[in-house]
């Protein structure tokens, strides 16, 4: 698992390296302009949104929602990513962190329209995952909602499948949603597939 250390090294040629998957429709990031593209266009729904975004990365996504005169705040734990993303954002409440820690102190302070993740969350075990979505479930404002863009699969064995199809560039690091088995802890959970390998999990 990349440490704080390597995406500092991978944040200048982070969205060049993202952007070549998605193009090739290849694993990871097969339909990543679509998943983001879907949560930006749920979140447009609100008028000036407050939102939260775990992992924001060079701010790929909120610096469009900024722009679209929503209320960014985030925790990411790349200095230099932080870095990249304030410069796009000035006005944003950003915060250094890791999240498989839980939300820093200042951020839970504030309740959010939505608390949005892209690509972030695939670094938490099974079991942190749930701990975690619980307690975001707790910083929404009335009516708020999570909306997690990654790589997902509907069922185990769809996973098996682009696990034996991607072969060697399988990050056997990486930990993906697993439709299925999320809803057992999250009976309500609406699940829309982009690509072979990615969708958004609503909450």
């Amino acid at each position: 698992m990349l440490d704080n250390k390597g995406f500092d090294l991978w944040a200048d040629g982070y969205d060049k390296a993202v952007g070549i998957s998605d193009e090739e429709h290849t694993y990871p990031f097969a339909g990543y302009k679509d998943v983001l593209g879907n949560i930006f266009q749920t979140v447009m729904q609100t008028e000036n949104a407050t939102v939260l975004d775990i992992g924001f990365g060079t701010g790929t996504l909120t610096a469009k929602l900024y722009e679209h005169g929503c209320v960014i705040y985030g925790q990411d734990f790349s200095s230099s990513m932080i870095e990249i993303a304030s410069v796009k954002m000035p006005l944003a409440h950003l915060y250094q962190g890791d999240f498989a820690k839980g939300l820093v102190e200042l951020l839970m302070s504030q309740r959010y329209d939505y608390i949005i993740a892209t690509y972030s969350l695939h670094h938490l075990t099974d079991e942190q995952k749930v701990i975690f979505l619980h307690a975001l479930q707790k910083q929404l404002s009335e009516n708020g909602k999570i909306l997690i863009g990654d790589v997902a699969f509907e069922t185990r064995e769809q996973l098996e499948q682009c696990k034996e199809k991607a072969g060697e560039e399988w990050d056997d690091e990486e930990i993906y949603f697993v439709i299925d088995e999320l809803k057992r802890e999250f009976p309500d959970l609406i699940f829309t597939k982009i690509s072979y390998c990615a969708g958004v999990i609503c909450l």
